[in-house]
């Protein structure tokens, strides 16, 4: 048997059959002889394809979900190893086979979704059924669970062939993806900087075409953190948009909650319309219309008022040329007929992060509790999570309230500028990306961080007010390492961010700079 099989697309496509049991045993090198309508010849360039143009394809029979399957198997292969994104990953024989499958339902006009045969990554923070998913400890590496997240359930049924999982930190704690079950997970830009998180291992999967979306979950910045980090779009609705389950306790929790991360806005939206509506078994999510977001997002944006919080009049410290880098990049708003002010909330910022403090620590300790009363279980948990536990374990009911009030104060005065404000807009984080190596910040331009995530305490205000926040690119600093601006918008506006921010998307033109790949010798 000849160790190369040369094969037109269509023929790739009529013997999927053949194909999907001579995978293991052949190299399969198809011949990208294409028509000039997707102008796509190389699998360099359909991994380049936006995950809406892939999705077209697929259903129009120019490709086979094979051959799309093939090529980001391949591309996770070479660069992986130096990125270390994608966990967890199925066997491949499997996942070709899945593809093939795909194939014949389409050869039989059955059509499961717009990403039908399209791989797929869920980050380790989710439940899959048959999939590890080890929250990035070592208590649950060999946890597989029997069923889906609820958003998982949407994403299978839209036809996506789940490939495995996406790195996180332990438990998701922290803006930095490094966790002891799989190793650190490394920035698109530069391998030698960290890649944000705690969806950082969706973000550079994204970023570097291991896959053509992802999801992502946040609780303090991590579809923004990342996103930002890795010059990609990255999206957490309104509370309740995407339900978050199964779990055990459906009121409380509403602040850590699971959104989309794309390479264009109408990706990250055509995501969203997958994973948002409402499910009963979380009765505090949103009915909504999903289809509107997987429409065209483009909007008549003359007029738009932008508030430009930048860091609450010096209350939060900054590295050198973040504010600048943002500040500049603000000024595409200029080009679509908008206007950005300046805006001085005259709000305690102080009391907005003690209540988080509470708030967070009652949120973890509550989830994660039934591992830290097993006294083997605390020397496989990382200080930071021990910490936010045994913070929790100390507050009592009337603390819990109290910070809830000090929220929903915060609401009210960020809901009264959408009386004048479209968007308020935010740096997506208060550094740029720092060696991969580092933990965290302990100190931004002089002054020092009393905890291991007061270094990201910018995300805090879009995530205690419930509100629908983009995270868009700001470019580049002189040393080349991303940032990115949050535009936050009124409660339930989620449309409108989007349409927003693609407008922005439009004419900024930062995310056509993309990352040049690179592989770390011996790997």
């Amino acid at each position: 048997m000849s160790s190369s099989i040369d094969l037109t697309r269509r023929q790739l496509i009529k013997n999927g059959g053949q194909l999907g049991v001579l995978a293991a045993a052949v190299q399969v090198t198809p011949s990208w002889a294409l028509s000039a309508q997707n102008g796509v010849n190389s699998p360099d360039q359909l991994l380049k394809l936006s995950a809406v143009d892939l999705s077209q394809i697929i259903k129009n029979k120019q490709v086979s979900c094979f051959e799309v399957m093939n090529s980001y198997l391949a591309q996770i292969d070479t660069y992986n190893p130096t990125y270390n994104a994608v966990v967890s990953l199925r066997d491949r024989n499997i996942l070709l086979q899945e593809a093939h499958k795909a194939d014949q339902e389409l050869a039989k006009g059955h059509y499961r979704g717009w990403m039908h045969g399209m791989p797929h990554a869920v980050k380790d923070l989710a439940a899959t059924a048959g999939i590890a998913t080890t929250m990035g400890s070592p208590i649950l590496k060999n946890w597989v669970p029997k069923h889906d997240a609820i958003f998982v359930e949407r994403i299978r049924n839209a036809g996506a062939i789940l490939i495995g999982k996406t790195n996180t930190p332990e438990f998701g704690l922290g803006s930095q993806t490094y966790n002891n079950v799989f190793g650190v997970t490394r920035n698109a830009y530069n391998h030698e900087l960290c890649a944000g998180g705690s969806s950082g291992g969706a973000a550079v999967a994204v970023a570097t075409g291991m896959v053509p979306v992802a999801d992502g979950s946040d609780m303090m910045g991590s579809l923004r953190n990342p996103a930002a980090y890795n010059n990609i779009i990255g999206f957490r609705p309104t509370q309740g948009r995407v339900p978050f389950g199964p779990t055990s306790e459906v009121f409380f929790q509403q602040l850590g909650y699971e959104g989309p991360m794309g390479r264009t806005v109408q990706d990250t939206a055509m995501l969203l319309s997958t994973m948002a509506g409402y499910d009963s078994r979380t009765p505090l999510s949103l009915p909504s219309n999903t289809q509107v977001f997987s429409q065209n997002l483009d909007v008549d944006t003359k007029g738009i008022k932008v508030a430009w919080l930048g860091d609450f009049n010096g209350y939060l410290s900054m590295e050198p040329g973040v504010l600048s880098t943002c500040e500049q990049a603000l000024k595409h708003f200029e080009v679509l007929g908008g206007h950005v002010e300046t805006v001085n909330m005259q709000h305690p910022m102080e009391e907005v992060w003690q209540a988080w403090l509470t708030l967070r620590h009652f949120l973890i300790a509550g989830g994660v509790n039934d591992l830290y009363k097993k006294q083997a279980n605390r020397s496989l948990m990382k200080p930071e999570a021990i910490w936010e536990i045994e913070g929790g374990l100390e507050l009592s009911g009337m603390d819990v309230f109290e910070a809830s009030k000090a929220r929903s104060r915060w609401y009210q005065a960020l809901d009264a500028l959408f009386d004048r404000f479209d968007v308020v807009a935010l740096p997506s984080a208060q550094v740029f990306p720092f060696s991969a190596n580092t933990h965290w910040p302990k100190e931004i331009n002089g002054r020092q961080m009393d905890t291991y995530h007061r270094w990201m305490e910018v995300v805090v205000p879009g995530t205690l007010s419930g509100c629908p926040v983009a995270n868009v690119p700001a470019g580049f600093d002189p040393q080349g390492r991303p940032m990115g601006i949050q535009l936050i918008g009124r409660h339930q506006q989620d449309l409108k961010v989007l349409q927003i921010a693609k407008a922005y998307e439009q004419v900024c033109g930062y995310l056509q700079h993309k990352p040049e790949l690179s592989r770390i010798k011996g790997k």
